[in-house]
């Protein structure tokens, strides 16, 4: 399993588990990462990582990407 942070821009991966305090599963659940749910790289900008997600893009923080494991 590799962090979301170290994901290669343009592939497709599936998250298989979600780090983290409560608070911070929570947040990611609500946007919409769960394990088993295909996550595609548009963007990786140093800190920022644009996803799409559920047919949606989100735009998330390196501490928060290091908690979606893939």
């Amino acid at each position: 399993m590799i962090p979301l942070c170290f994901a290669e821009v343009g592939e497709e991966y599936i998250v298989q588990r979600v780090a983290g305090s409560p608070e911070t599963k929570l947040h990611l659940q609500d946007l919409g990462f769960v394990p088993g749910v295909t996550v595609l790289v548009l963007s990786s900008n140093g800190g920022d990582i644009i996803v799409s997600v559920k047919n949606t893009r989100v735009a998330i923080g390196r501490e928060l990407a290091e908690n979606i494991l893939l």
